[in-house]
């Protein structure tokens, strides 16, 4: 709260100051007091020696730096059997000695004194109070008294230091809830020390040779304290780049955030933003370089990161080849450029030149928490993979996994399992021949009707259970729904072709196929009757391992048709050893082949193509006359679109057909 008024912190740290002085100046008598005692001296090396083990812990899950050093059980242990000055003295040499092994500046270490030195006041005022001598040589009924006198010294020692400490910590801009829990600790290992302090005041009374001994178990707390710093430092840092972990990463988060949240009146400050980065092709460069020279590589990769200040974010591993990079910032998108760039210079290990490029994705803390902006990035890397770019921003638009879209993708996974025939339906829409004007097939498409949404887009929910077991459920029920439709207007007369499509995942499913064919055979309906559409990206993706079950299809009799042809700049020459019976034309180029000779080029190329390969031609998304008679004239087979019906469900089929049949005679 004080960072924000940095006069009213600066007006506390000299208050603290001045009644430090003040507090010196009334015990002036102290001063001299035992300066020749043996064990006087003694305790003041061990103290100043105690400061010059002295290292920087971070406590909390700010990771607020505090000072670790023994001295204060010495100069406690002063206070107890010297008096207030010797003890404030020794323990503003202390500070000094602190400050100096720290590289802390002169000021901090006069502020230091002071709260030290004011403790110290009150730890005196209470031993006065109390018993003048705590440690006289005497017996009886002074023993309690001089116990309780101790206690209640270190009581007030500990209460003054910690008030003053906590307003030093909010005075730093620390929370202070969170500077709470930091003052906490502090008063649990200073409490921890003052123990010791009685035992120390005893040893000088009795021999100062016992002094010394006081050295070894200090020593031993020192390590242990050092020790449990180092495990909690490693417990957040990558061991390979020396970087921050996951851990680390939550961590800095805790105090970018939840350590700063917004205060009424205060602007607040900018959210971070985390930048995730995920280098591209990085396991070619381990299976053909080798683990050693990857490791080279990841080190490298951290080093060219754009350095973050610590009080504003932190640069992470989160493993692999996956980096982060949190930070306040109000240009992330610039951060993530700045990242591009220092990554594009090639990098040189053992002789080889390694280029390094990354995918790059960018969210902003939008309040819901760590794991929310993790994953919000992480689907922004992937998006920017995905599309080829090297920086993608999240949008909501382009996230399947958010918390509503998995609702979505549960409702839809339940009106499966019920087998919802009222909302979950089938709709098909016409392909004509172009020649003819004849309608000689229909392909079926997914129409879900939401109970409490609405119509939701085919394509979205498709896209939601594309890469879950959901997707083989919606194949497996438009199977049922396609056949047995199929056989239906057997019955009626209407023998027409039905395209359903189906995924990847699909056909790599024995089940499935197997599914296809008994279903074939229970409607009894000709094979040739059902085809199956595939995308030209998921055969193209392993066109090796795609021959096995395309070629179980057509041995059933099922027709293939190449949905979206053209976008996976593939030729009909590569895929002529695939029992393809059909290619659907990609509807971008058939939208600009009125108006772009490209696309026109293209689409008469292709179909000339497939006709030299007995391979049927369709031509989806017609929606205007022009474009419907330059495809015949093309000789494309046939024709699919808005210019000859939107897809209708199958109970308005038959009507339309008759209509259709009238207007072609006419």
């Amino acid at each position: 709260m004080w960072a924000r008024h940095r006069p009213a912190f600066v007006a506390f740290n000299v208050l603290t100051l001045a009644g430090a002085l003040a507090v010196l100046l009334t015990h002036l008598g102290d001063a001299a007091a035992n300066a020749g005692s043996a064990a006087f001296w003694v305790m003041v090396v061990l103290a100043v020696l105690a400061g010059t083990q002295a290292f920087a812990a971070e406590i909390g899950p700010e990771r607020v730096h505090v000072t670790v050093a023994p001295t204060v059980c010495f100069t406690f242990a002063i206070l107890l059997t010297w008096g207030l000055w010797p003890a404030a003295a020794t323990q503003a040499v202390a500070c000094a000695v602190i400050a100096w092994r720290l590289r802390r500046t002169p000021s901090a270490a006069a502020v230091a004194a002071a709260r030290y030195t004011l403790a110290l006041g009150a730890a005196a005022v209470i031993l006065w109070l109390g018993n003048p001598d705590p440690f006289r040589d005497n017996g009886g009924t002074s023993l309690a008294t001089d116990a309780l006198s101790v206690v209640a010294a270190g009581v007030a020692w500990l209460a003054v230091y910690g008030l003053l400490f906590l307003g030093t910590r909010i005075g730093e801009g620390l929370p202070w809830r969170r500077a709470l829990v930091v003052v906490r600790d502090q008063v649990l290992f200073n409490s921890a020390l003052l123990v010791l302090s009685p035992v120390l005041a005893l040893a000088a009374r009795i021999n100062v040779a016992y002094l010394p001994l006081a050295i070894i178990p200090l020593v031993a707390v020192q390590r242990l304290a050092r020790l449990s710093t180092q495990r909690e430092t490693i417990a957040r840092q990558d061991p390979l780049t020396g970087l921050a972990n996951r851990t680390g990463l939550r961590a800095a988060y805790d105090r970018l955030v939840v350590g700063f949240p917004a205060r009424p009146g205060v602007t607040a400050p900018v959210r971070p933003s985390l930048l995730v980065l995920d280098l591209d092709r990085f396991k070619q460069v381990n299976d053909a370089l080798g683990h050693d020279i990857g490791d080279q590589l990841l080190v490298a990769v951290a080093g060219r990161l754009p350095p973050v200040d610590p009080r504003l974010g932190v640069a992470a591993r989160l493993g692999g080849d996956e980096f982060a990079i949190l930070a306040r910032t109000d240009d992330p998108h610039g951060l993530a450029e700045e990242v591009v760039r220092g990554l594009r210079r090639p990098v040189y290990l053992e002789g080889l030149r390694v280029d390094v490029t990354a995918s790059v994705g960018v969210a902003t803390d939008d309040g819901e928490g760590f794991h929310t902006l993790l994953r919000h990035a992480d689907v922004a890397m992937y998006e920017a993979k995905q599309r080829g770019d090297a920086i993608a921003t999240y949008d909501m638009r382009s996230d399947r996994s958010s918390p509503a879209q998995l609702r979505l993708l549960a409702d839809f996974r339940r009106a499966l399992e019920v087998d919802d025939t009222v909302r979950l339906r089938a709709h098909y829409q016409p392909q004509v021949s172009l020649s003819t004007g004849h309608v000689e097939a229909v392909e079926a498409l997914l129409r879900w009707d939401h109970p409490r949404l609405g119509p939701v887009n085919a394509e979205d929910i498709v896209a939601l259970a594309e890469h879950t077991p959901v997707m083989v459920m919606l194949t497996r029920r438009m199977i049922d729904r396609v056949t047995a439709q199929v056989a239906d207007w057997n019955a009626a007369g209407l023998g027409l072709r039905a395209s359903l499509n189906v995924s990847t995942r699909d056909l790599y499913s024995e089940d499935l196929i197997d599914h296809l064919a008994q279903r074939i055979a229970y409607h009894h309906i000709p094979p040739g009757q059902v085809q199956i559409e595939l995308t030209e990206s998921a055969i193209l993706a392993d066109v090796r391992r795609a021959q096995g079950p395309l070629r179980r299809i057509a041995d059933l009799g099922v027709t293939i048709c190449l949905d979206d042809f053209g976008t996976g700049y593939s030729s009909l020459q590569h895929l002529r050893r695939l029992p393809i019976s059909e290619i659907k034309i990609d509807k971008s180029f058939i939208a600009g082949m009125a108006h772009n000779r490209d696309d026109a080029a293209i689409v008469r190329s292709t179909i000339e193509l497939a006709r030299s390969l007995h391979i049927r031609t369709v031509a989806e998304g017609v929606e205007d006359d022009l474009t419907h008679k330059l495809l015949a004239k093309a000789r494309c087979d046939l024709a699919q679109g808005w210019h000859t019906a939107r897809a209708m469900a199958p109970e308005e089929l038959p009507a339309w057909l008759t209509a259709h049949d009238a207007r072609r005679a006419a």
